[in-house]
């Protein structure tokens, strides 16, 4: 499809009273303190992560329609992060975003950002594949408009030299940052492995494409930048970047971020990364947003893991502010 003929669709869709009604009521509606940790004047905001709760869906014990419910009436929070493979076929099905919708709007929820995979690397060398891959994210910009979304998360894939990639992703992420412009949708990169996870490399990504809404997404985890058989995720990590100096390179571009969690103490800190300092160097950088939580351990229950993840966040707030 076309870029005229994906705006047209949009167009039509926005024009709907079920979006009119739906997307008033769910972007609108005053943020409720539950997503803010300290109760007043953090200089954060919580949201939940779908990945969180990747078990429970695979396993068909809950849909993508049942994860605002979930998010709000179990875990009380009222801000999500969508994971897009778990509704892969429905970005342009208005009847299933309008359900989405609803159930946002009955329970006070704000769509904050879809989270992409599986669309192409925006960092490919073929000229062809790489268009092929920004204009399958097209899609995905149209759907976070319908939602009331602000962001959706990309990844910079591609294999190559570490110039020759970062060239690609300047020009595929330029273009489709181009394309989500008009729309106020947000592209940003998460460090996901390979070159993506080296912050400076990231860094001079953003510097490249140099667009206000192109950033990046720092997820406090995600940090191996190579990996046994040049893999890009499974496999031993065989060298990691440096956590907290990864996140400070890109705080800069960040217009949210990933409290990644898997293992918590006795006291019920996280085992693999110090939060009170990783918490600090956002706070230090400027960044007022959302932080979601993302929890994937092996030892906890989802559950249990995002409610640890939670009160972490809640106890750091209060220290930091």
């Amino acid at each position: 499809m076309s870029i005229t003929s994906r705006r047209k669709f949009l167009t039509q869709a926005v024009g709907t009273a079920a979006f009119g009604l739906f997307y008033s009521a769910c972007t609108s509606q005053k943020q409720t303190s539950s997503n803010n940790p300290s109760g007043s004047a953090s200089f954060f905001e919580i949201s939940l992560a779908q990945w969180s709760l990747h078990k429970a869906l695979f396993a068909k014990q809950m849909t993508n329609l049942d994860f605002p419910v979930v998010a709000r009436k179990q875990y009380g929070i009222s801000a999500v992060e969508y994971v897009n493979q778990f509704f892969s076929d429905k970005a342009k099905d208005t009847n299933y975003l309008n359900e989405l919708l609803k159930r946002c709007n009955d329970n006070a929820i704000k769509n904050h950002l879809i989270m992409i995979d599986g669309e192409g690397g925006l960092g490919d060398l073929n000229v062809a594949k790489r268009m092929q891959a920004v204009e399958n994210h097209y899609k995905w910009v149209d759907a976070a408009k319908y939602l009331g979304c602000s962001t959706i998360r990309v990844n910079a894939f591609g294999e190559g030299s570490a110039d020759d990639v970062q060239k690609a992703a300047i020009d595929a992420l330029s273009k489709l940052g181009e394309y989500a412009e008009p729309q106020n949708i947000n592209v940003i990169v998460e460090n996901h492995g390979s070159y993506s996870s080296n912050g400076q490399w990231l860094a001079a990504v953003m510097k490249g494409v140099n667009k206000a809404n192109v950033g990046t997404l720092p997820d406090f985890g995600n940090f191996c930048i190579k990996r046994e058989g040049g893999q890009t995720w499974g496999g031993k990590c065989l060298e990691e970047y440096d956590r907290y100096k990864g996140v400070a390179e890109m705080m800069p571009y960040a217009k949210g971020a990933s409290a990644k969690t898997y293992d918590f103490d006795a006291n019920g800190n996280c085992i693999e990364t110090d939060y009170y300092r990783m918490m600090k160097i956002i706070k230090d950088s400027g960044f007022h947003g959302y932080v979601g939580i993302e929890y994937e351990g092996e030892k906890l229950s989802e559950e249990e893991g995002i409610r640890k993840t939670k009160a972490l966040m809640e106890k750091i707030a209060v220290s930091l502010k």
